[in-house]
């Protein structure tokens, strides 16, 4: 018994929601229908029960005035009825002859039974019994006059005809409602969930979309209509989920794709001052190498190049730092004057390109903010020297300090040649230069910018590139609200 129960368990597990949800609003309708049929017939059964007492009373009253009157039931007898009639002698019944054989039943202990209940009692006795050979009758026992008792039986056939035919019309119509509610309800239950079963087809679709691939995209979304608003919300959501997913692949690809430049970049710009002093340390091993004059020369070569590697490495490990910054933050801010900061870094362009003419625009004279000095000055010593670097002698640059919108701003501005607009998205990536053809000894590691926009970042700022032929202009912004009274 048991298995036959799991495997019908099992079976109902493996059936598709929409049968499941008809089998159990059939159910619910069986119940419903079983309660409802219930009711019905015990109604039916009461009332043609008590039309059938009421019938009983109306006629024992005519038949205990006929033998009140003439001592006989001629006239008021009903075909298929049993009539009784007792004398009570010291309180027990006894029958009369009947004036019919056919008024009495074989066996007529029940009627007996019937009139001495009524003798006891003093009032109309009813019961229903089973009458040998004859099938159920209600008897009623009623006092024609004192010391006579008239038991009257009515065959109740006609009320348990009608009772199985009022089960048989419930049993076919809830049957047949039942069945029509199933197969109906299946069916609508089915298009209802069919927006489900595109997005389970959808999803089916995604687990078997390769996204292993760097460029791995979901071109699958559950586009058809239809649901009511339930499933809409839930197709919204499952699109937008997906949305999600495709941007962080996205995200994804793109963070991988600049992770290979990067190592491939980080591993050319390591290479190069690495072969250099490979090959400087295998002249050593020639004699000529080892005068004094060459050597000096070779080592101070040596030095520049390890110096350079150095360098190199260090804004790899900040740019590192800096990303972990969650972590580790590799900033040691305090108060310090902004605008004294501008001016220090002013003064060391002004020593270091003279070539360069510089102008201080005017500004607030003093801007306390809570900074990091020296990481700032590192900002904006590379943001003077990429103007030096990468304009002609003689080209004018300026560097300023102002407020704007609740933030802090310093201006750095060159007349140079400008960037060109399909660079200017790409700046700030690491390694990257605008003159491809620039020697790394002029053009840097081209990590001068990423360094400063990570930094500026870390204090909460921002930093902004505007730049068209004969101009170029970057702004740092710093938040005020880094301040301390």
């Amino acid at each position: 018994m048991r298995s036959f129960f799991g495997r019908l368990r099992s079976a109902y597990r493996r059936m598709r929601l929409g049968t499941r949800l008809a089998l159990g609003l059939g159910a619910v309708a069986l119940v419903v229908f079983a309660v409802v049929g219930t009711a019905l017939t015990t109604y039916m059964r009461d009332y043609l029960s008590a039309q059938l007492n009421e019938q009983l009373s109306l006629a024992q009253v005519a038949q205990s005035k006929s033998i009140a009157e003439s001592g006989t039931l001629t006239g008021k007898k009903y075909w298929a009825w049993y009539y009784a009639v007792y004398d009570i002698k010291n309180g027990t019944p006894r029958l009369r002859t009947p004036e019919d054989p056919s008024d009495l039943p074989e066996d007529v202990d029940e009627f007996t039974a019937v009139a001495k209940t009524q003798t006891v009692a003093h009032t109309e006795v009813l019961a229903t019994e089973h009458l040998k050979g004859q099938g159920e009758y209600r008897l009623r026992a009623c006092e024609v006059e004192p010391g006579v008792v008239l038991v009257s039986a009515a065959p109740m056939d006609d009320i348990d005809a009608t009772v199985r035919r009022l089960i048989t019309v419930q049993v076919v119509a809830f049957g047949s409602a039942l069945l029509a509610l199933v197969v109906v309800g299946r069916k609508l239950l089915r298009r209802g969930l069919k927006p489900l079963s595109d997005m389970a087809h959808t999803a089916h679709g995604i687990a078997l979309h390769d996204l292993t691939e760097s460029a791995a995209r979901l071109p699958l979304r559950a586009d058809k209509r239809g649901g009511g608003p339930e499933v809409e919300e839930l197709r919204t959501a499952f699109n937008t989920m997906l949305e999600h997913i495709d941007d962080s692949l996205a995200v994804r690809a793109e963070a991988e794709q600049r992770l290979r430049r990067f190592v491939a970049d980080a591993s050319h710009e390591l290479r190069t001052p690495l072969m250099s002093v490979r090959g400087y340390a295998d002249l050593f091993q020639y004699a000529a190498a080892n005068a004094p004059e060459e050597r000096d020369k070779h080592l101070a070569r040596l030095r520049a190049e390890a110096a350079r590697m150095g360098f190199l490495l260090d804004d790899l490990l900040l740019l590192a730092r800096l990303d972990a910054a969650e972590v580790e933050t590799p900033l040691r801010p305090v108060e310090t004057d902004l605008v004294e900061l501008v001016e220090h870094a002013a003064d060391a362009f002004r020593a270091s390109h003279p070539d360069h003419p510089l102008t201080l625009t005017p500004g607030p004279l003093a801007l306390k903010l809570r900074l990091d000095p020296q990481r700032v000055r590192q900002v904006l010593d590379n943001l003077l020297a990429n103007a030096a670097m990468h304009t002609p002698p003689g080209t004018s640059v300026s560097v300023g300090v102002r407020v704007r919108d609740g933030r802090a701003q310093v201006r750095i501005a060159d007349a140079g040649p400008g960037i060109p607009a399909a660079d200017q998205e790409r700046v700030f990536d690491r390694f990257y230069r605008v003159d491809k053809a620039r020697s790394r000894d002029r053009g840097g590691s081209g990590l001068g910018l990423a360094v400063a926009r990570s930094l500026v970042r870390a204090h909460g700022g921002a930093i902004e590139l505007a730049a068209e032929p004969g101009s170029t202009v970057f702004t740092v912004s710093l938040p005020l609200s880094r301040t301390r009274p």
